[in-house]
Protein backbone atom coordinates (compact mmCIF):
# COMPACT_ATOMS: atom_id res chain seq x y z
CA UNK A 1 0.00 0.00 0.00
CA UNK A 2 1.41 3.78 -0.57
CA UNK A 3 2.37 5.41 2.38
CA UNK A 4 -0.66 7.85 3.68
CA UNK A 5 -0.99 11.87 3.18
CA UNK A 6 -1.10 13.77 5.30
CA UNK A 7 -1.69 18.28 4.97
CA UNK A 8 1.20 20.48 6.43
CA UNK A 9 0.53 23.74 7.39
CA UNK A 10 2.85 25.87 5.66
CA UNK A 11 4.62 28.57 7.58
CA UNK A 12 3.39 30.95 5.71
CA UNK A 13 0.07 30.03 5.74
CA UNK A 14 -0.49 27.99 2.53
CA UNK A 15 -1.08 24.49 2.35
CA UNK A 16 0.96 21.89 1.31
CA UNK A 17 1.10 17.87 1.29
CA UNK A 18 3.74 15.81 2.35
CA UNK A 19 4.13 12.02 2.66
CA UNK A 20 4.46 10.66 6.40
CA UNK A 21 7.30 8.58 5.79
CA UNK A 22 9.06 11.21 3.03
CA UNK A 23 11.76 13.12 3.86
CA UNK A 24 11.35 16.06 5.70
CA UNK A 25 12.09 19.54 3.62
CA UNK A 26 12.85 22.82 4.73
CA UNK A 27 10.57 25.29 3.12
CA UNK A 28 12.33 27.66 0.73
CA UNK A 29 12.67 31.02 -0.05
CA UNK A 30 10.05 31.84 -1.79
CA UNK A 31 7.13 29.70 -0.93
CA UNK A 32 4.92 32.48 -0.40
CA UNK A 33 4.51 32.59 -4.40
CA UNK A 34 1.74 29.66 -3.74
CA UNK A 35 -0.52 32.97 -1.90
CA UNK A 36 -3.13 34.85 -3.53
CA UNK A 37 -2.08 38.00 -1.80
CA UNK A 38 -5.50 39.90 -3.28
CA UNK A 39 -7.02 37.87 -1.27
CA UNK A 40 -4.92 38.02 1.81
CA UNK A 41 -4.82 41.93 2.44
CA UNK A 42 -8.18 42.11 1.76
CA UNK A 43 -9.27 39.80 4.64
CA UNK A 44 -9.89 41.29 8.26
CA UNK A 45 -7.45 40.72 10.79
CA UNK A 46 -8.17 37.79 12.70
CA UNK A 47 -9.52 38.13 16.40
CA UNK A 48 -7.11 37.47 19.44
CA UNK A 49 -6.26 33.97 20.23
CA UNK A 50 -8.11 32.22 23.76
CA UNK A 51 -4.99 30.16 24.44
CA UNK A 52 -3.44 31.79 27.42
CA UNK A 53 -2.14 30.21 30.28
CA UNK A 54 1.05 32.13 29.61
CA UNK A 55 0.67 35.76 30.12
CA UNK A 56 2.51 38.69 29.19
CA UNK A 57 6.02 39.43 31.06
CA UNK A 58 5.30 41.84 33.52
CA UNK A 59 8.09 43.67 35.45
CA UNK A 60 6.70 46.49 38.38
CA UNK A 61 7.98 49.60 37.41
CA UNK A 62 9.56 49.50 40.91
CA UNK A 63 12.30 47.37 39.39
CA UNK A 64 12.28 47.75 36.27
CA UNK A 65 15.92 49.02 34.64
CA UNK A 66 16.01 52.63 33.21
CA UNK A 67 18.25 52.12 30.19
CA UNK A 68 19.44 54.74 27.36
CA UNK A 69 20.22 52.66 24.27
CA UNK A 70 22.38 54.71 21.43
CA UNK A 71 22.16 54.59 17.80
CA UNK A 72 25.46 53.43 16.09
CA UNK A 73 27.93 55.54 16.13
CA UNK A 74 28.77 55.46 12.51
CA UNK A 75 27.89 58.54 9.70
CA UNK A 76 27.70 57.63 6.23
CA UNK A 77 25.70 57.08 3.26
CA UNK A 78 24.02 54.63 1.43
CA UNK A 79 24.76 52.72 -1.89
CA UNK A 80 23.08 49.87 -3.81
CA UNK A 81 23.83 47.53 -5.93
CA UNK A 82 22.94 44.16 -7.40
CA UNK A 83 19.05 43.63 -8.31
CA UNK A 84 16.22 45.31 -7.17
CA UNK A 85 13.51 43.91 -8.94
CA UNK A 86 11.93 43.04 -5.29
CA UNK A 87 8.94 41.00 -6.46
CA UNK A 88 11.26 38.66 -8.19
CA UNK A 89 14.03 38.33 -5.51
CA UNK A 90 14.37 35.05 -4.27
CA UNK A 91 11.54 33.61 -6.80
CA UNK A 92 11.37 31.90 -9.72
CA UNK A 93 8.75 34.00 -10.98
CA UNK A 94 7.02 36.80 -9.79
CA UNK A 95 2.89 35.58 -8.60
CA UNK A 96 0.64 36.22 -11.27
CA UNK A 97 -1.33 39.10 -8.55
CA UNK A 98 1.87 41.22 -8.83
CA UNK A 99 2.16 40.96 -12.30
CA UNK A 100 2.44 44.87 -13.21
CA UNK A 101 5.67 44.70 -11.26
CA UNK A 102 7.28 42.02 -13.47
CA UNK A 103 9.40 44.03 -15.60
CA UNK A 104 10.08 47.09 -12.88
CA UNK A 105 13.36 46.83 -10.46
CA UNK A 106 16.69 46.10 -12.84
CA UNK A 107 19.89 45.06 -12.16
CA UNK A 108 22.34 47.38 -10.70
CA UNK A 109 25.95 46.69 -11.77
CA UNK A 110 28.04 49.48 -9.86
CA UNK A 111 27.19 51.57 -6.71
CA UNK A 112 24.21 54.01 -7.22
CA UNK A 113 22.33 56.13 -4.23
CA UNK A 114 18.88 57.12 -4.10
CA UNK A 115 18.09 60.85 -4.53
CA UNK A 116 15.26 60.84 -1.78
CA UNK A 117 18.55 59.86 0.72
CA UNK A 118 20.90 62.91 -0.84
CA UNK A 119 20.47 65.21 2.81
CA UNK A 120 19.64 61.85 4.91
CA UNK A 121 23.17 60.48 7.01
CA UNK A 122 22.71 56.79 7.37
CA UNK A 123 24.06 54.82 10.65
CA UNK A 124 22.48 51.55 9.90
CA UNK A 125 21.42 49.18 6.99
CA UNK A 126 19.38 45.92 7.96
CA UNK A 127 18.00 43.68 5.92
CA UNK A 128 17.69 39.19 6.46
CA UNK A 129 18.44 36.25 4.96
CA UNK A 130 14.77 35.00 4.73
CA UNK A 131 14.21 38.73 3.41
CA UNK A 132 13.06 40.82 0.07
CA UNK A 133 12.60 44.30 1.90
CA UNK A 134 15.41 46.47 3.44
CA UNK A 135 15.14 49.18 6.36
CA UNK A 136 17.94 52.44 7.24
CA UNK A 137 18.44 54.01 10.08
CA UNK A 138 19.51 57.51 10.59
CA UNK A 139 21.59 59.11 12.93
CA UNK A 140 18.63 60.75 14.47
CA UNK A 141 17.24 57.34 15.12
CA UNK A 142 14.41 57.42 12.24
CA UNK A 143 13.64 54.68 10.78
CA UNK A 144 13.10 54.14 6.82
CA UNK A 145 11.72 51.04 4.78
CA UNK A 146 11.12 50.03 1.23
CA UNK A 147 11.13 46.74 -0.88
CA UNK A 148 8.64 43.69 -0.89
CA UNK A 149 5.36 44.80 1.22
CA UNK A 150 2.49 42.08 0.70
CA UNK A 151 1.96 42.10 4.36
CA UNK A 152 2.77 44.87 5.77
CA UNK A 153 6.25 44.53 6.38
CA UNK A 154 7.35 48.00 5.60
CA UNK A 155 5.14 49.41 8.54
CA UNK A 156 3.76 52.30 6.16
CA UNK A 157 -0.33 51.07 6.69
CA UNK A 158 -0.88 49.80 3.21
CA UNK A 159 0.92 46.83 1.25
CA UNK A 160 2.35 48.41 -1.56
CA UNK A 161 5.66 47.35 -2.75
CA UNK A 162 8.65 50.43 -2.54
CA UNK A 163 11.08 51.29 -4.89
CA UNK A 164 12.97 53.36 -2.69
CA UNK A 165 13.14 54.14 1.25
CA UNK A 166 10.37 55.93 2.98
CA UNK A 167 10.34 57.27 6.63
CA UNK A 168 7.89 54.94 8.80
CA UNK A 169 5.75 57.73 10.14
CA UNK A 170 4.16 55.08 13.33
CA UNK A 171 7.66 55.44 14.53
CA UNK A 172 8.73 59.28 13.72
CA UNK A 173 8.40 59.66 17.48
CA UNK A 174 10.81 57.36 18.56
CA UNK A 175 14.39 56.89 18.63
CA UNK A 176 14.76 53.69 16.57
CA UNK A 177 18.30 52.19 17.23
CA UNK A 178 17.95 48.63 16.04
CA UNK A 179 15.87 46.96 13.96
CA UNK A 180 15.64 42.95 12.32
CA UNK A 181 13.74 41.93 9.04
CA UNK A 182 12.13 38.15 8.85
CA UNK A 183 10.58 36.83 5.91
CA UNK A 184 7.56 39.10 5.92
CA UNK A 185 7.63 41.11 8.97
CA UNK A 186 10.26 43.65 11.27
CA UNK A 187 10.44 44.33 14.61
CA UNK A 188 11.91 47.87 15.50
CA UNK A 189 14.02 48.49 18.88
CA UNK A 190 13.67 51.98 20.15
CA UNK A 191 16.09 53.97 22.59
CA UNK A 192 14.19 52.97 26.11
CA UNK A 193 14.19 49.07 25.40
CA UNK A 194 10.76 48.99 23.85
CA UNK A 195 10.04 46.82 20.42
CA UNK A 196 7.37 47.36 18.00
CA UNK A 197 6.68 45.18 15.48
CA UNK A 198 4.50 44.68 12.22
CA UNK A 199 4.00 42.79 9.16
CA UNK A 200 2.68 38.99 8.80
CA UNK A 201 1.23 37.51 12.09
CA UNK A 202 0.32 34.51 11.27
CA UNK A 203 2.22 32.47 13.56
CA UNK A 204 2.31 35.08 16.05
CA UNK A 205 5.51 36.43 14.74
CA UNK A 206 4.86 39.73 15.86
CA UNK A 207 4.29 38.77 19.66
CA UNK A 208 0.96 40.84 19.98
CA UNK A 209 -1.00 38.23 21.61
CA UNK A 210 -2.85 37.44 18.86
CA UNK A 211 -2.63 35.82 15.46
CA UNK A 212 -3.65 37.98 12.94
CA UNK A 213 -2.81 38.05 9.14
CA UNK A 214 -1.13 41.38 8.75
CA UNK A 215 -0.40 44.12 10.86
CA UNK A 216 -0.11 47.27 8.65
CA UNK A 217 1.46 49.97 11.30
CA UNK A 218 3.96 49.19 14.18
CA UNK A 219 3.08 48.56 17.53
CA UNK A 220 4.27 47.71 20.48
CA UNK A 221 4.44 43.92 21.34
CA UNK A 222 2.95 42.10 24.64
CA UNK A 223 5.96 42.66 26.86
CA UNK A 224 6.42 44.98 30.27
CA UNK A 225 9.28 43.20 31.51
CA UNK A 226 13.15 44.27 31.60
CA UNK A 227 14.08 46.61 28.89
CA UNK A 228 15.00 44.90 25.83
CA UNK A 229 18.22 45.68 24.60
CA UNK A 230 18.60 42.87 21.24
CA UNK A 231 16.01 41.82 18.55
CA UNK A 232 16.55 39.05 15.50
CA UNK A 233 13.95 37.30 13.19
CA UNK A 234 13.73 34.36 11.36
CA UNK A 235 11.70 33.73 8.45
CA UNK A 236 8.70 33.07 10.89
CA UNK A 237 9.42 33.90 14.36
CA UNK A 238 11.78 36.43 16.52
CA UNK A 239 13.85 36.82 19.21
CA UNK A 240 14.43 39.44 22.15
CA UNK A 241 16.93 39.89 24.80
CA UNK A 242 16.47 42.34 27.43
CA UNK A 243 18.88 44.09 29.41
CA UNK A 244 19.39 41.20 32.14
CA UNK A 245 20.80 38.51 29.37
CA UNK A 246 17.58 36.84 29.41
CA UNK A 247 16.31 35.34 25.75
CA UNK A 248 12.74 35.52 24.87
CA UNK A 249 11.14 34.01 21.44
CA UNK A 250 7.71 34.12 19.88
CA UNK A 251 6.19 32.67 16.37
CA UNK A 252 6.20 29.65 14.40
CA UNK A 253 7.85 27.20 16.68
CA UNK A 254 8.16 24.10 13.94
CA UNK A 255 11.60 22.29 14.07
CA UNK A 256 11.83 23.64 17.72
CA UNK A 257 13.30 27.26 16.58
CA UNK A 258 11.80 28.54 19.49
CA UNK A 259 14.01 26.71 21.95
CA UNK A 260 11.29 25.62 24.40
CA UNK A 261 11.87 21.70 24.39
CA UNK A 262 8.86 21.27 21.60
CA UNK A 263 8.00 21.84 17.69
CA UNK A 264 5.07 22.84 18.83
CA UNK A 265 3.16 20.12 16.23
CA UNK A 266 -0.02 18.46 16.33
CA UNK A 267 -2.95 16.66 14.54
CA UNK A 268 -5.89 18.54 14.19
CA UNK A 269 -8.83 17.09 12.36
CA UNK A 270 -8.82 15.19 9.41
CA UNK A 271 -5.22 14.44 10.06
CA UNK A 272 -4.24 17.64 9.34
CA UNK A 273 -0.71 18.87 11.23
CA UNK A 274 -0.78 22.50 12.54
CA UNK A 275 1.67 24.12 15.28
CA UNK A 276 0.50 25.71 18.45
CA UNK A 277 2.49 29.07 18.01
CA UNK A 278 3.50 31.14 20.74
CA UNK A 279 2.07 34.70 20.72
CA UNK A 280 3.68 36.44 23.49
CA UNK A 281 7.34 36.55 24.50
CA UNK A 282 8.05 33.24 25.97
CA UNK A 283 11.56 33.12 28.23
CA UNK A 284 13.84 30.52 26.77
CA UNK A 285 14.67 28.98 30.36
CA UNK A 286 17.51 25.82 29.31
CA UNK A 287 20.45 26.05 27.87
CA UNK A 288 22.64 22.59 27.71
CA UNK A 289 25.62 20.65 26.46
CA UNK A 290 25.61 16.79 25.15
CA UNK A 291 28.03 14.64 25.71
CA UNK A 292 29.52 12.14 23.36
CA UNK A 293 27.88 9.68 24.41
CA UNK A 294 24.48 11.66 24.20
CA UNK A 295 24.45 12.61 27.96
CA UNK A 296 22.41 15.87 28.14
CA UNK A 297 23.74 18.32 31.07
CA UNK A 298 22.52 21.64 31.78
CA UNK A 299 24.42 24.92 31.42
CA UNK A 300 24.17 26.94 34.15
CA UNK A 301 24.50 30.80 34.50
CA UNK A 302 23.85 31.56 30.10
CA UNK A 303 23.78 35.78 30.30
CA UNK A 304 22.45 36.29 26.60
CA UNK A 305 24.66 39.16 24.91
CA UNK A 306 23.88 38.62 21.48
CA UNK A 307 21.29 36.55 19.02
CA UNK A 308 21.32 35.61 15.39
CA UNK A 309 18.60 34.13 13.44
CA UNK A 310 18.48 32.22 9.92
CA UNK A 311 15.37 30.91 8.25
CA UNK A 312 14.56 28.04 11.33
CA UNK A 313 17.72 28.09 13.63
CA UNK A 314 19.36 30.22 16.33
CA UNK A 315 22.80 31.38 17.54
CA UNK A 316 23.16 32.63 20.78
CA UNK A 317 26.35 34.47 21.78
CA UNK A 318 26.67 34.50 26.50
CA UNK A 319 28.38 36.77 28.56
CA UNK A 320 31.02 33.57 28.51
CA UNK A 321 31.99 33.65 24.82
CA UNK A 322 30.09 30.59 24.56
CA UNK A 323 27.93 29.70 21.47
CA UNK A 324 24.40 27.56 21.71
CA UNK A 325 22.76 26.89 18.51
CA UNK A 326 19.17 25.33 17.87
CA UNK A 327 16.11 24.67 15.37
CA UNK A 328 16.56 23.15 12.20
CA UNK A 329 19.56 20.74 12.09
CA UNK A 330 19.88 20.49 8.38
CA UNK A 331 23.02 20.10 6.39
CA UNK A 332 25.06 20.96 9.84
CA UNK A 333 23.72 24.92 10.38
CA UNK A 334 23.74 23.96 13.82
CA UNK A 335 27.29 22.96 14.13
CA UNK A 336 27.19 19.64 16.21
CA UNK A 337 28.35 17.59 13.42
CA UNK A 338 24.67 16.03 13.13
CA UNK A 339 21.13 16.93 11.20
CA UNK A 340 19.23 16.18 14.38
CA UNK A 341 16.62 19.25 15.13
CA UNK A 342 17.66 20.69 18.50
CA UNK A 343 14.44 21.78 20.80
CA UNK A 344 16.86 23.72 23.30
CA UNK A 345 20.25 26.01 23.02
CA UNK A 346 22.85 23.62 22.68
CA UNK A 347 26.78 24.70 22.99
CA UNK A 348 29.02 24.64 20.38
CA UNK A 349 31.91 22.89 22.43
CA UNK A 350 34.41 24.53 19.93
CA UNK A 351 33.72 27.77 21.23
CA UNK A 352 34.26 26.56 25.29
CA UNK A 353 37.68 26.26 25.52
CA UNK A 354 40.19 28.89 26.88
CA UNK A 355 41.35 31.86 24.11
CA UNK A 356 38.57 30.01 21.63
CA UNK A 357 35.96 32.13 22.79
CA UNK A 358 33.49 33.54 19.99
CA UNK A 359 33.26 37.44 19.72
CA UNK A 360 30.63 37.89 17.13
CA UNK A 361 27.97 35.98 15.55
CA UNK A 362 26.02 35.78 12.23
CA UNK A 363 23.64 33.47 10.91
CA UNK A 364 22.50 33.10 6.64
CA UNK A 365 19.63 31.35 5.49
CA UNK A 366 20.73 27.67 6.24
CA UNK A 367 24.62 28.37 7.50
CA UNK A 368 26.39 30.17 10.31
CA UNK A 369 29.48 32.22 10.83
CA UNK A 370 31.57 33.01 14.25
CA UNK A 371 34.28 35.68 14.80
CA UNK A 372 36.49 34.55 17.70
CA UNK A 373 38.26 36.49 19.81
CA UNK A 374 41.35 36.72 18.23
CA UNK A 375 39.28 38.02 14.44
CA UNK A 376 39.53 34.86 13.20
CA UNK A 377 36.35 33.48 10.98
CA UNK A 378 34.58 30.39 11.67
CA UNK A 379 32.09 28.56 9.15
CA UNK A 380 29.25 26.01 9.36
CA UNK A 381 26.69 24.83 7.29
CA UNK A 382 25.61 24.82 3.78
CA UNK A 383 28.65 26.02 1.21
CA UNK A 384 26.94 25.99 -1.98
CA UNK A 385 23.37 25.76 -4.10
CA UNK A 386 24.34 21.86 -4.06
CA UNK A 387 23.90 22.01 -0.43
CA UNK A 388 27.52 20.88 -0.07
CA UNK A 389 27.87 21.51 3.58
CA UNK A 390 30.17 21.74 6.54
CA UNK A 391 28.52 20.11 9.68
CA UNK A 392 31.01 22.11 12.71
CA UNK A 393 32.93 25.26 12.97
CA UNK A 394 35.67 25.35 10.80
CA UNK A 395 38.27 28.19 10.10
CA UNK A 396 37.62 29.73 6.96
CA UNK A 397 41.41 29.61 5.82
CA UNK A 398 41.29 32.05 2.85
CA UNK A 399 40.98 34.87 5.66
CA UNK A 400 43.72 33.10 7.48
CA UNK A 401 45.38 36.00 9.38
CA UNK A 402 42.57 38.44 8.38
CA UNK A 403 41.00 40.93 11.30
CA UNK A 404 37.37 40.18 10.64
CA UNK A 405 35.75 43.58 12.18
CA UNK A 406 31.72 42.64 10.51
CA UNK A 407 29.84 40.53 8.31
CA UNK A 408 26.63 40.03 6.74
CA UNK A 409 24.59 36.74 5.47
CA UNK A 410 21.96 36.34 2.58
CA UNK A 411 20.62 33.08 0.99
CA UNK A 412 22.60 30.44 -0.96
CA UNK A 413 23.96 32.04 -4.28
CA UNK A 414 21.53 31.92 -7.45
CA UNK A 415 21.76 30.77 -10.42
CA UNK A 416 20.92 33.61 -12.54
CA UNK A 417 21.77 37.48 -11.68
CA UNK A 418 18.19 38.20 -11.78
CA UNK A 419 17.46 36.17 -8.74
CA UNK A 420 20.03 37.46 -6.72
CA UNK A 421 19.50 39.99 -3.54
CA UNK A 422 20.65 43.78 -3.84
CA UNK A 423 23.69 44.81 -1.26
CA UNK A 424 24.43 47.92 0.44
CA UNK A 425 27.92 49.70 1.40
CA UNK A 426 28.69 52.56 3.34
CA UNK A 427 30.84 55.82 2.61
CA UNK A 428 32.38 56.57 6.07
CA UNK A 429 32.01 60.50 5.46
CA UNK A 430 34.23 60.47 8.78
CA UNK A 431 36.87 57.97 8.14
CA UNK A 432 37.10 58.26 4.16
CA UNK A 433 40.95 59.23 4.72
CA UNK A 434 42.24 56.41 6.92
CA UNK A 435 39.94 53.42 6.28
CA UNK A 436 40.16 50.95 3.57
CA UNK A 437 37.28 48.86 2.73
CA UNK A 438 37.46 45.36 1.31
CA UNK A 439 34.70 42.94 0.16
CA UNK A 440 34.80 39.15 -0.08
CA UNK A 441 32.44 36.95 -1.59
CA UNK A 442 32.50 33.38 -0.13
CA UNK A 443 29.21 30.96 -0.02
CA UNK A 444 25.81 32.88 1.46
CA UNK A 445 27.97 35.90 2.50
CA UNK A 446 29.43 39.25 2.05
CA UNK A 447 32.51 39.90 4.54
CA UNK A 448 33.77 43.29 5.02
CA UNK A 449 36.62 43.86 6.96
CA UNK A 450 38.68 47.18 7.43
CA UNK A 451 42.03 47.80 8.61
CA UNK A 452 43.41 51.29 9.51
Amino acid sequence: MPPKKVTAVSGNGGMKKKKISGKRKERDFSSDDEFDYEQENNKKPGKPCGKSALQPVTVAEDIKEKIKLDCPNIKGQLLVFGATNWDLIGRKEVPKQQAAFRNLGQNLWGPHRYGCLNDVQVSCVVSGPCAAHSLLITTEGKLWSWGRNEKGQLGHGDTKRLEAPKLIEGLADHLVVAAACGRNHTLALTDNGSVYSFGENKLGQLGQCSQTYAVLSPALISYDGQPLVKVACGAEFSMVVDCKGNLYSFGCPEYGQLGHNSDGKFIARAQRIEFDCEIIPRRIAIFIEKSKDGQVMPVPNVVVRDVACGANHTLVLDSQKRVFSWGFGGYGRLGHAEQKDEMVPRLIKLFDFPGRGASQIYTGYQCSFAVTENGSLSFWGVTNTSRESTMYPKAVQDLGGWKIRSLACGKTPAKHPVHQRCSFSYYDQEKCNSSLFHIFYIPNSFIFRSHL
